[in-house]
């Protein structure tokens, strides 16, 4: 009997809806259990209304190892794929389904996932990835391990051309790791993922060590001790809506010129909180976040990596809706010293920033290197030159405020005039030396000192502090030469800004001709 128009209609009703069915009712109803949504859901919840167009909904797998051709066959085979909109800005995505063989990746699910990457680059828009999977598909032996590679390979190609976002939403193990590991912005759940390369069981059977998979790889882990992940959030909505919030600071590609932002916060107020808020005393803490709150649009600033090295803070914001990156030390965690971890984070957020042509504003109230053998037998040498590299290797607008201090080499690292920031100010309380006065009287004056007891060796030793911050406990020193542009007032710091973010538009550096440069890795 021959089929009708009507019987092909029904048929293609029939498979949309097995389609959307995933692993069937009694795994969707295990994923809710555990308080998780299936990969259609996120999906949903994560875009624009009705904006979603599916790819390859009906791919299975082509597996006859291990009697995988006898077995049940989930259309989409465990991975749904698409485009769609958030903020009406286009977006391609995939988010695996671990309803389906618990989302493990086997060749047709790789194909897809790389076919959607293939067409976020080509026409330049963000890709994200939600990931939520047990790993490598084993029955598929090598062809699994050869699509890990294959997508692999695309983010490395799309780095610095368009954002690649990670959501960890359930496990990602062994080699799956490595794909979100190499894209921009990590975003981990609560209690619900995990990262990790070897499992608590490996663990205690190799090196015999007990571990949760919580304390090995959960959001807290990642967030605040091996900084692999860049946000933490408690649950998959909130989740969705800090990744939205990116995305609206962010530019879709290296192609396209950002897009001023939405403001009605007047661009020539007065920064009156700022007046007084940064104390004389330069050994006394104050937060750097209650600065940048007071000076970008609306008081609205995004963090990135808030949990982790947190002598540094990274974020993006606007003034004047010209959408900025923000590096600032953080005088009230270590003083603001910089270490190993604070300037890996900045850096990687600085050459974030250079690739996608953000505008960077750099807050400096910094003491110097932290000391001791921990950070140089844990190569703060090393690592400390990737935060020069970075910003000596930026293009951007660079814009650097010195609030307080500015000492030693954390001086020159953190976008001085040296290694080319475009704009240095700096307020008529900061101070640049080669150390703090104390400390350079101690070596300076050393052989005069040493003859000196009691109130004579008082008296001289604050003679001398006295004269040494008369002389360098202010930036006219500095301005004098050239290195600060200009002195300005707390008040005026805002509108200040806006003006120079404006005269610095349409900057233009050309590089020169070389494959790349060798950064320390």
């Amino acid at each position: 009997m021959t089929e009708t128009i009507e019987d092909k209609r029904q048929l293609l009703k029939s498979l949309r809806e097995q389609s959307e069915m995933g692993g069937g009712p009694e795994r969707v109803e295990r994923q809710h259990l555990q308080g998780k949504y299936t990969a259609r859901e996120r999906i949903e919840r994560l875009v624009d209304p009705g904006t979603f167009m599916e790819f390859d909904r009906f791919v299975v797998h082509r597996c006859t190892s291990f009697g995988m051709d006898k077995k049940k066959k989930f259309l989409g085979d465990g991975v749904v794929t698409g485009i769609a909109e958030i903020n009406q800005q286009k977006v391609a995505l995939f988010s695996q389904d671990f309803t389906c063989w618990g989302g493990a990746l086997g060749a047709a699910h790789a194909k897809k996932i790389c076919k959607v990457m293939d067409f976020a680059l080509e026409n330049r828009i963000p890709i994200i990835g939600i990931n939520d999977s047990g790993g490598a598909r084993i029955q598929e032996g090598v062809e699994s391990l050869a699509g890990y590679a294959e997508i692999f390979y695309r983010n490395v190609k799309a780095s610095g051309v368009i954002p690649q976002i990670s959501l960890i939403t359930g496990p990602c193990a062994g080699g799956a790791v490595y794909s979100p590991a190499i894209t921009d912005f990590i975003f981990m759940i609560e209690k619900t993922s995990y990262m990790f390369v070897t499992g608590p069981d490996v663990i205690k059977t190799v090196t015999h060590e007990e571990v949760t998979k919580e304390e090995l790889g959960g959001s807290k882990t990642h967030n605040e001790k091996s900084g692999v992940a860049q946000f933490s959030c408690r649950d998959e909505d909130e989740c969705f809506e800090r990744v939205r919030e990116l995305l609206s600071l962010i530019p879709p590609s290296n192609f396209r010129k950002q897009e001023l932002k939405y403001t009605s916060d007047p661009v020539y107020r007065d920064n009156n909180k700022l007046k007084d808020f940064i104390p004389a005393n330069s050994r006394k803490p104050y937060d750097m976040k209650e600065v940048i709150f007071d000076i970008v649009d609306d008081q609205h600033f995004l963090e990135v990596h808030q949990d982790y090295a947190k002598n540094i803070i990274v974020g993006f914001g606007s003034i004047g809706g010209i959408k900025i990156g923000v590096v600032a030390n953080q005088p009230q965690v270590l003083a603001g010293v910089l270490d190993i971890d604070a300037s890996v984070k900045a850096a990687r957020f600085i050459r974030f920033c250079d690739a996608f042509d953000i505008p960077i504003l750099t807050l400096v109230d910094v003491p110097g290197f932290l000391p001791g053998t921990v950070q140089e037998f844990g190569g703060i040498i090393k690592h400390g030159s990737k935060l020069l590299y970075a910003y000596a290797e930026a293009t951007v607008p660079l814009i650097t405020l010195i609030t307080r201090k500015a000492y030693g080499g954390a001086y020159d690292v953190m976008a001085s005039k040296h290694i080319r920031a475009d704009v240095n100010l700096a307020y008529p309380t900061s101070e640049i030396a080669v150390m703090g006065a104390e400390g350079a009287v101690n070596i300076v004056f050393r052989n005069e000192l040493k003859g000196l007891e009691g109130e004579a060796y008082d008296k001289r030793k604050a003679e001398l502090v006295e004269d040494y911050e008369k002389q360098f406990n202010n930036p006219y020193r500095a301005a004098e030469l050239g290195y600060v542009d200009a002195v300005i007032l707390p008040e005026e710091t805002r509108q200040r800004l806006y003006e120079y973010f404006v005269a610095l538009k349409d900057k233009k550096i050309e590089k020169p001709l070389r494959k790349h440069g060798n950064i320390q890795l």
